[in-house]
């Protein structure tokens, strides 16, 4: 059954913090905060120490939590053209030794499997950075060993995605991966979060506010989630998770060349417009029963969504477009990056208000 929208809650910033009586959006708006947090601690640790040091292999451990989407995420922005082989995986491969490079992270100290892959790690003597709670298994596997930088801003397993990616970016930084230079601390970055969470904020009209505004466009549809570049189809991903976490929301994320063989998507998409007409008669025409579709392109690269979407799939397609180049200017250094890190930042936020708004967050 669909939970039934109420919209009037996301225009009373009160009402809202009534609501939100775990703070879920206040979690949501510190995103700039912990990428500065990370970026502090990663230094703290001595994660920049890394640098001069070529590895065989960086592998990503993928674990429940934001520890997968951030890998996806920056696996996505690295793309082809990293120099060394870049492998997620969900535990550390039989291969790894001492030419590797291993970056873990989890919002659970007691991963008992996480655990194991780190103390498989640091006893073959690969370089291990460890970020997870102080206290637990995960963290006495690498004691001593691993180069621990410690989430230092709580917040829920569920909205740690910017700690989790600013701690990745500083290991490829200080390996030299990326395609120039980071600044350490990864101020552009958090700038642009916090530049982000000042839109959302819960005060701002949902026709001032993108989150809000992105809630009310997914309520009472199937979201499909359509990434027209591989950093924009990593965050379509981040964004169904966040929908599925906070709202009850089921969608399909995907890569718009791959959603476009789906043949009845494809039907659904075109019945879904053909439904939005306002010349319909629903009573000779009632539609299905199942909500409809909505289409949403997100894109972060320097090229138009529409035209790129058009190109890689010989058609066009009614869609919200999401391509934060107002937010991002076109031509801005590392505008991928920001643009990846708005847009995951905006659907959390979005996945935070549907869920308010629709009572499927419940009061604390």
């Amino acid at each position: 059954m669909t939970a039934v929208l109420d919209d009037t809650l996301l225009a009373d910033p009160a009402a809202l913090a009534l609501a939100d009586g775990a703070g879920a959006l206040r979690a949501a708006a510190t995103a700039g905060a912990q990428v500065r947090s990370a970026a502090q601690a990663a230094l703290d640790a001595g994660v920049a120490d890394l640098a001069g040091h070529r590895p065989r292999a960086l592998v990503v451990l993928r674990r429940p939590g934001s520890s997968g989407a951030a890998g996806e995420l920056l696996h996505a922005l690295l793309g082809p053209q990293c120099p060394v082989p870049f492998v997620t995986a969900d535990l550390v491969p039989g291969w790894v030794g001492p030419l590797d490079v291993v970056v873990a992270q989890s919002a659970d100290p007691e991963d008992t499997e996480l655990a194991e892959s780190v103390a498989r790690a640091v006893g073959r003597g690969a370089e291990v950075v460890l970020s997870v709670p102080a206290e637990g298994p995960v963290a006495s596997a690498g004691a001593g060993r691993a180069r621990f930088v410690e989430p230092r801003i709580p917040v829920p397993p569920a909205l740690d995605l910017p700690r989790a990616l600013a701690v990745g970016l500083s290991v490829v930084s200080a390996l030299g991966l990326w395609p120039g230079d980071l600044d350490p601390s990864l101020e552009p970055l958090a700038d642009a979060l916090d530049a982000e969470a000042e839109r959302n904020q819960p005060g701002h009209e949902p026709f001032m506010n993108p989150a809000k505004s992105l809630a009310l466009r997914l309520a009472e549809h199937t979201p499909l989630l359509w990434g027209t570049d591989p950093p924009a189809t990593a965050v379509a991903g981040h964004g169904a998770t966040a929908l599925a976490t906070h709202a009850g929301v089921v969608a399909y994320s995907a890569d718009i060349a791959q959603a476009a063989t789906a043949t009845a998507l494809r039907r659904a998409v075109d019945l879904a417009e053909r439904s939005d007409d306002v010349f319909r008669d629903p009573f000779d025409d009632p539609g299905p029963d199942a909500p409809p579709v909505r289409v949403v392109l997100l894109a972060t690269s320097e090229e138009d969504p529409g035209q790129v979407a058009t190109r890689r799939t010989g058609r066009g397609w009614p869609a919200d477009l999401h391509h934060p180049v107002d937010e991002i200017a076109r031509g801005t250094r590392d505008a991928g990056l920001l643009r990846a890190a708005v847009l995951a930042a905006r659907w959390d936020a979005a996945a935070v208000y549907l869920g308010l708004a629709t009572r499927t967050i419940e009061p604390a």
